[in-house]
């Protein structure tokens, strides 16, 4: 693997120009800590959010949406069985979807139910490190949605991860890495208090989820999503003075977002 590339904000604003002309339908099969959360991150960036988790119907959704989006924060059996019956009509009808692993590693139920469903080739999975590892199989044991390893631990695995399954591999931390299984890209920026808000994480993979469905290069335009939340977050810190005013101060930031701020 060769040293990680950055990403450019020209690119950047490619892609979320591309996102704002197309306003993705993302399919979000999510926790429901973060659902409102999220549908209010799409929107604000110029998607198009849906919430539908009863089985029949997320079948028949996933069909027509642009992306899906499967997070396990709290999965269920009765919601495992519906993701089951959605990740396989998308994938007949060539919808791309995402995982986002939620707590692998440190539950034996979200696990196993992960790894049964990397079969279906999703198009991305966007996790952090001790997720990342645990999915590939390098860590056994992980601390709920907290990290316990940096980021820079997992590239192996993602790497490793992203061979095996097709899927571009997106490992959060205080820098975000994105791999195809030969290219590695490197997302600079963040902050400390986007940890401090429950969601963006959560919401990070639907963005990623509605960025799989432009055209281009699949790879660039996930590493874009990463950068343009990384980038609001920044952004909304800067005139934040806690979590409190830091959530509605990010959603403007996504509102606001374009070339001149990226560059």
């Amino acid at each position: 693997m060769h040293q990680p590339l950055p990403v450019s904000g020209a690119i950047v604003a490619e892609y979320l120009s591309l996102f704002r002309q197309q306003a993705p339908l993302v399919h979000c099969m999510t926790n429901d800590v973060v659902q409102s959360f999220t549908a209010n991150v799409l929107l604000a960036l110029g998607g198009s959010p849906a919430m539908v988790i009863e089985a029949e119907e997320a079948a028949q959704f996933s069909a027509i949406a642009d992306g899906l989006l499967i997070n396990v924060g709290t999965l269920t059996r009765s919601r495992a069985d519906a993701m089951l019956s959605a990740v396989g009509a998308a994938v007949n009808a060539n919808t791309p979807w995402t995982l986002d692993p939620v707590a692998v590693g440190g539950l034996t139920f979200r696990s196993e139910f992960c790894r049964r469903l990397l079969v279906s080739k999703p198009a991305a999975i966007r996790g952090n490190a001790s997720e990342i590892l645990a999915l590939s199989g390098n860590v056994q044991h992980g601390r709920g949605v907290d990290s316990q390893h940096q980021a820079e631990a997992a590239i192996a695995a993602a790497t490793q991860l992203a061979r095996q399954t097709g899927a571009v591999v997106v490992v959060t931390g205080a820098i975000d890495y994105v791999t195809d299984g030969e290219q590695l890209l490197q997302v600079m920026g963040g902050s400390p208090l986007m940890t401090r808000v429950v969601g963006t994480g959560c919401a990070l993979s639907a963005v990623v989820t509605g960025f799989t469905a432009l055209a281009g290069d699949r790879l660039y335009a996930i590493a874009s999503a990463c950068r343009v939340m990384s980038c609001a977050g920044e952004r909304a810190t800067a005139r934040s003075s806690g979590p409190g005013s830091f959530a509605p101060a990010f959603l403007d930031e996504l509102w606001q977002l374009d070339a001149e701020v990226l560059a």
